[in-house]
């Protein structure tokens, strides 16, 4: 048996959770999460302990594969209802910045090619069901970033917007600019040392 599948998951107050037609529905605070469990995983809602409980059909190696897995989604599903999921991200560059018009993330990332009265070099609409608030738009040197921060109840959404956003402009190793996640550890290189020779 999972460790992690058989490990029982408390609904926090505030959030309600629905199982019909196959479908898992979290509702909370943060809003709406459905999910659909493969066949070999049964959901079990205990409304008296407050506790959700994913049993295994059977011992196959997928219904085992799938046991841990369930439970986990299911956990994120609950969380994001109540609490949320939230990635930082910031910009490092000079001049490099950020700014949010309505539901477009408008950035600014070093690239060549922008002229005076043209839009921003990215222009990013905001998934449904996620919010992007912009904390700092501009960055001010290599210790001082832009920084935004996305949020949203569904964990999944929320990890694949930042991935897009970050991979527009990865962080290069030698000066350092470019989009990172806040936190992320990037290992810098020394530049080519210029080397004199005799005339």
């Amino acid at each position: 048996m999972s460790r992690l599948g058989k490990k029982p998951i408390t609904i926090p107050s505030g959030v309600n959770v629905k199982f019909a037609g196959g479908e898992l529905a979290v509702t909370g605070p943060k809003g709406t999460n459905t999910w659909r469990p493969p066949s070999n995983s049964k959901v079990v809602i205990d409304d008296k302990t407050k506790t959700i409980t994913v049993q295994r059909a059977d011992d196959s190696k997928q219904s085992r594969a799938n046991h841990g897995l369930s439970r986990s989604l299911i956990a994120n599903m609950v969380t994001g209802a109540s609490t949320g999921f939230e990635r930082r991200l910031q910009i490092y560059g000079t001049g490099y910045n950020c700014k949010l018009q309505g539901k477009t993330l408008h950035l600014n990332v070093g690239y060549s090619g922008r002229r005076r009265g043209v839009g921003s070099q990215f222009e990013l609409t905001v998934p449904t069901g996620l919010e992007v608030v912009v904390e700092k738009e501009a960055a001010r040197g290599e210790t001082d970033p832009a920084q935004f921060v996305i949020r949203g109840s569904d964990k999944q959404k929320v990890g694949q917007f930042a991935a897009e956003i970050r991979s527009l402009r990865k962080t290069e190793p030698y000066k350092g600019k470019g989009i990172r996640y806040e936190g992320e550890v990037v290992r810098r290189k020394q530049g080519k040392a210029l080397t004199g020779g005799a005339s």
